[in-house]
């Protein structure tokens, strides 16, 4: 057979993540990573000459034109994800973003449709559904060795609180931080959320009290219902005084499955005081995410070469937000929140001008979701790999006439 020439690649933002990434990408088969940029220059320079790529820049609008680049990973900071994809799939490149798409849900979903109707593929990166203890407790309950799911749970518990810089304008706690565990819930349900109940309350950090919403949590509580009667409880908290504490439970009605934490290495001490693990849990997500985070580059790196269908696609990242905006809404009203709520707040002209209701009686001519989460499926053009089943003519003319 043919040799496939190399998918030539552009990554946005040489920072911590746009780093690990690189450095799956270089190892990939099938990819190269061509042109790099960052804002600081400097910072992608360096990067180009540690993984060999042959161009840097300041300019990301210069990864993006690139004629060269087949498909672009998206590492920048979150307020330039939804504009650097709408202008990817304008230029006709693949795209891996990291989450969020973007925090408004209107944009979100104009990006999503803008990489669908340019029939460009729409990665997103949900690290989490890549780690191999979170991969383990999936399979156990789809080859039903616990049973049939009764209960989900999940904690996440940083290290230390984040500055109050960071928390500031950052979303709050359930969009910044407990995204991850709803979409984990999700995952492991294999199926989609009706509703939501969540509280949250401030411990640690007493300085974040003055800001609003849930800006001012540094802990907080979820309890997630799913069709069947299967619930899912999420808890998590800015500080953890014994390491990073992420970990997934699910009780089935043949048993039950768990992961423990992950620990540097696997030495135990044993003293007349003291019986355990000589050394703390990983103490920073980068650490904890690493096979993670490069596991799910090179899923994506598959994909463009395979040509076959994302693992994690941009209505997963889109349906993360909606769940994490649902739990903002309940805390904040004290009561459960439908997730088509949520939804039943976007109205879309057209597949690439989106914005939210702020009167449920009064929006123009054209489309506003109403029913379950699946509405999303009525604001969202099928994906690039979805449209190579048969029926999609039909399934589009019936969106969008």
């Amino acid at each position: 057979t043919e040799a496939k020439d190399p998918v030539k690649v552009g990554v946005i933002g040489c920072g911590r993540i746009g780093i690990v990434h690189l450095g799956a990408i270089n190892k990939a088969p099938g990819v190269v990573p061509i042109v790099v940029s960052n804002p600081t220059v400097s910072k992608a320079e360096d990067a180009a000459k540690k993984f060999g790529v042959a161009k840097f820049t300041s300019d990301a609008m210069e990864v993006i034109t690139d004629p060269d680049v087949d498909a672009v990973w998206i590492c920048s900071p979150s307020q330039f994800h939804a504009d650097q994809i709408k202008a990817c799939a304008a230029n006709g490149k693949h795209v891996f973003c990291e989450k969020p798409i973007a925090t408004d849900l209107a944009e979100t979903v104009e990006a999503i449709n803008a990489c669908n109707e340019a029939g460009v593929k729409l990665m997103i990166g949900l690290q989490r559904r890549f780690d191999p203890n979170f991969l383990r407790v999936r399979r156990a309950i789809e080859e039903k060795e616990v049973g049939d799911t009764i209960i989900i749970k999940t904690c996440s518990r940083d290290p230390s609180p984040p500055p109050y810089e960071y928390v500031k304008g950052g979303g709050g706690i359930f969009n910044d931080m407990a995204v991850h565990d709803l979409d984990m819930t999700r995952f492991l349900a294999g199926d989609d959320p009706i509703e939501i109940l969540a509280v949250g309350s401030c411990h640690i950090d007493k300085s974040i009290e003055d800001l609003p919403g849930s800006e001012a949590f540094d802990t907080a509580s979820c309890i997630v219902r799913y069709p069947n009667g299967v619930s899912a409880m999420v808890d998590v908290c800015r500080q953890s005084s014994y390491g990073y504490d992420q970990r997934a439970e699910v009780l089935g009605t043949s048993g039950m499955i768990a992961t423990d934490n992950v620990y540097p290495n696997t030495a135990k001490i044993y003293k007349n005081d003291y019986t355990g693990n000589a050394d703390m849990p990983f103490d920073f997500f980068l650490s904890r995410y690493f096979e993670a985070y490069v596991t799910e580059t090179e899923a994506f790196c598959e994909s463009l070469v395979n040509d076959s269908a994302v693992p994690c696609t941009g209505i997963d990242g889109l349906i993360a937000l909606v769940m994490s905006l649902a739990a903002d809404k309940s805390a904040a009203e004290g009561r459960w929140v439908k997730f088509s709520e949520i939804i039943g707040e976007v109205y879309c002209s057209s597949p690439t001008e989106c914005s939210l209701i702020a009167n449920d009686d009064m929006f123009p001519e054209g489309f506003k979701p109403t029913g379950d989460i699946k509405s999303l499926n009525e604001i969202v053009v099928p994906d690039v790999d979805q449209k190579k089943e048969e029926g999609f003519a039909d399934k589009f003319k019936k969106i969008f006439g």
